[in-house]
């Protein structure tokens, strides 16, 4: 059973996507929070699997309360929830390490997908919110597309192959049944990844992966 903490000041977003949750018999929703504050005292108690966080909420946001409960709580995977008018500040979670980040007005079916992925130690990228995170992140010399790429060039063809696994959502266990490996080669091959491409967590390297076009 996947236990997660939902945070948002409205309860009727709360309902909402507990309503959403209830219908995968493996999740449950074990702890709900109208404020930051609040969201890192159940997290604390609780200790949930999932933390299901909106960016705006009184006392303390959504996103300062993802990087206290990282710290507080490391065995809790974080969600970001979003709308288009906030996508600014996804990129701010990128390193506090958050682990997906979905958009309140999607499919449910991502919702329900997002927290699974998560849950098992990926990473999970709404499409439309990886497009709007990577167009908000600071351009360099090359173009991000090209940086990507050039990052990308200097990995082996398995390991772009696993960071496009990655960067599909995919957790170690299912790109270990996916390539036929155990899931302690996908673990090496992924810590490789990151290393190599200077990234913190999954979600850098999933959104290396979308920029080189690896994710369509």
């Amino acid at each position: 059973m996947i236990r997660v903490l939902l945070a948002d000041d409205e309860a009727m977003i709360r309902a909402g996507v507990a309503a959403i949750l209830a219908a995968d018999e493996g999740i449950e929703v074990v702890a709900e929070a109208a404020d930051g504050r609040e969201a890192i005292e159940r997290a604390r108690s609780t200790r949930p699997d999932v933390a299901l966080l909106d960016i705006r909420m009184p006392r303390l946001d959504g996103l300062s309360a993802a990087a206290e409960i990282r710290k507080l709580v490391p065995e809790t995977a974080v969600i970001i929830l979003t709308t288009f008018g906030e996508d600014a500040y996804i990129a701010r979670a990128l390193g506090d390490g958050a682990s997906g980040f979905l958009l309140k007005s999607g499919d449910p079916r991502e919702l329900i997908a997002g927290v699974r992925a998560v849950a098992e130690g990926a990473a999970f990228l709404s499409p439309k919110v990886a497009q709007r995170v990577i167009a908000q992140l600071p351009a360099g010399k090359l173009s991000r597309g090209a940086a990507a790429r050039e990052q990308v060039a200097a990995l082996t063809e398995r390991e772009r192959e696993v960071l496009a696994l990655v960067g599909s959502g995919l957790s170690n266990a299912d790109i270990a049944k996916k390539l036929f490996v155990v899931e302690g080669t996908v673990k090496a091959y992924v810590s490789a990844i990151l290393n190599r491409l200077g990234a913190k967590n999954r979600v850098q390297a999933a959104i290396v992966a979308y920029e080189a076009g690896l994710v369509a």
